[in-house]
Protein backbone atom coordinates (compact mmCIF):
# COMPACT_ATOMS: atom_id res chain seq x y z
CA UNK A 1 0.00 0.00 0.00
CA UNK A 2 1.05 3.51 -0.86
CA UNK A 3 1.24 6.53 1.45
CA UNK A 4 1.42 9.98 0.47
CA UNK A 5 3.08 12.51 3.06
CA UNK A 6 4.14 15.78 3.35
CA UNK A 7 6.44 17.71 5.37
CA UNK A 8 8.07 21.04 6.12
CA UNK A 9 12.19 21.55 6.81
CA UNK A 10 12.49 25.04 8.72
CA UNK A 11 15.94 25.76 7.46
CA UNK A 12 16.06 25.23 4.26
CA UNK A 13 12.42 26.71 3.58
CA UNK A 14 11.43 23.64 1.68
CA UNK A 15 7.79 21.30 1.55
CA UNK A 16 8.58 17.59 0.69
CA UNK A 17 6.20 15.44 -0.80
CA UNK A 18 6.54 11.97 -0.98
CA UNK A 19 5.11 8.74 -2.61
CA UNK A 20 6.05 5.99 -0.06
CA UNK A 21 5.79 2.06 -0.39
CA UNK A 22 5.19 0.10 2.18
CA UNK A 23 8.80 0.03 4.03
CA UNK A 24 8.67 3.81 3.28
CA UNK A 25 10.88 3.96 0.68
CA UNK A 26 10.24 7.04 -1.71
CA UNK A 27 9.21 5.93 -5.08
CA UNK A 28 8.43 9.69 -6.15
CA UNK A 29 9.67 12.91 -4.36
CA UNK A 30 8.52 16.71 -4.91
CA UNK A 31 10.74 19.45 -3.09
CA UNK A 32 8.55 22.97 -3.47
CA UNK A 33 10.51 26.05 -1.86
CA UNK A 34 8.02 28.04 0.60
CA UNK A 35 8.59 31.14 0.50
CA UNK A 36 7.63 31.58 -3.56
CA UNK A 37 5.98 28.31 -4.76
CA UNK A 38 8.79 27.14 -7.04
CA UNK A 39 9.43 23.43 -7.43
CA UNK A 40 13.08 22.11 -7.12
CA UNK A 41 12.84 18.86 -7.72
CA UNK A 42 10.23 15.51 -8.97
CA UNK A 43 12.09 13.20 -9.48
CA UNK A 44 10.94 9.42 -9.73
CA UNK A 45 12.71 6.02 -8.22
CA UNK A 46 11.61 4.22 -11.15
CA UNK A 47 12.89 6.98 -14.14
CA UNK A 48 16.32 7.05 -12.08
CA UNK A 49 16.49 3.35 -12.43
CA UNK A 50 15.68 3.45 -15.68
CA UNK A 51 18.81 6.22 -16.42
CA UNK A 52 20.94 3.83 -14.41
CA UNK A 53 20.05 0.87 -16.68
CA UNK A 54 21.00 2.81 -19.35
CA UNK A 55 24.76 2.04 -19.00
CA UNK A 56 25.38 5.85 -18.46
CA UNK A 57 26.60 7.12 -15.12
CA UNK A 58 25.73 10.95 -17.11
CA UNK A 59 22.40 9.43 -17.75
CA UNK A 60 21.51 9.69 -14.20
CA UNK A 61 23.23 13.41 -13.59
CA UNK A 62 21.42 14.48 -15.96
CA UNK A 63 18.12 12.94 -14.67
CA UNK A 64 18.93 14.51 -10.97
CA UNK A 65 20.07 17.85 -12.79
CA UNK A 66 16.64 17.77 -14.00
CA UNK A 67 14.40 16.34 -11.29
CA UNK A 68 16.54 15.87 -8.49
CA UNK A 69 17.25 12.91 -6.01
CA UNK A 70 15.00 10.71 -4.90
CA UNK A 71 15.69 10.09 -0.89
CA UNK A 72 18.15 6.99 -0.75
CA UNK A 73 16.49 5.51 2.91
CA UNK A 74 13.64 4.37 4.58
CA UNK A 75 11.25 8.09 5.49
CA UNK A 76 11.85 8.78 8.06
CA UNK A 77 15.55 7.75 9.05
CA UNK A 78 15.09 5.17 12.18
CA UNK A 79 15.78 6.60 14.84
CA UNK A 80 16.32 10.28 13.49
CA UNK A 81 16.62 12.93 16.25
CA UNK A 82 15.43 15.17 13.61
CA UNK A 83 12.44 13.46 12.09
CA UNK A 84 9.81 16.12 11.16
CA UNK A 85 6.11 16.02 11.63
CA UNK A 86 4.73 14.08 8.55
CA UNK A 87 0.86 15.28 7.21
CA UNK A 88 -0.89 12.55 5.06
CA UNK A 89 -2.36 13.26 1.76
CA UNK A 90 -4.38 12.02 -0.27
CA UNK A 91 -3.42 10.34 -3.72
CA UNK A 92 -5.17 13.22 -5.41
CA UNK A 93 -2.99 15.92 -3.80
CA UNK A 94 -0.06 14.17 -4.63
CA UNK A 95 -1.01 13.68 -8.17
CA UNK A 96 -1.81 17.33 -8.79
CA UNK A 97 1.70 18.58 -7.18
CA UNK A 98 3.38 15.95 -8.95
CA UNK A 99 1.87 16.93 -12.73
CA UNK A 100 2.73 21.10 -11.39
CA UNK A 101 6.17 20.01 -10.69
CA UNK A 102 6.76 18.23 -13.69
CA UNK A 103 5.14 20.82 -15.86
CA UNK A 104 7.70 23.34 -13.81
CA UNK A 105 10.72 21.61 -14.83
CA UNK A 106 10.35 20.81 -17.85
CA UNK A 107 9.68 23.67 -19.51
CA UNK A 108 13.26 25.10 -21.11
CA UNK A 109 15.04 27.49 -18.96
CA UNK A 110 13.98 30.84 -19.50
CA UNK A 111 10.21 30.73 -19.74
Amino acid sequence: MLTYVRWYWPDDDLWNYDELDADRWALRHVEQRGSDGIFLAAASLSEVLIARDSGTVSAVAEYERRYGVVPGAPFPPPGSALEPALEILSSEEFERLWRDARRQLERPAGT
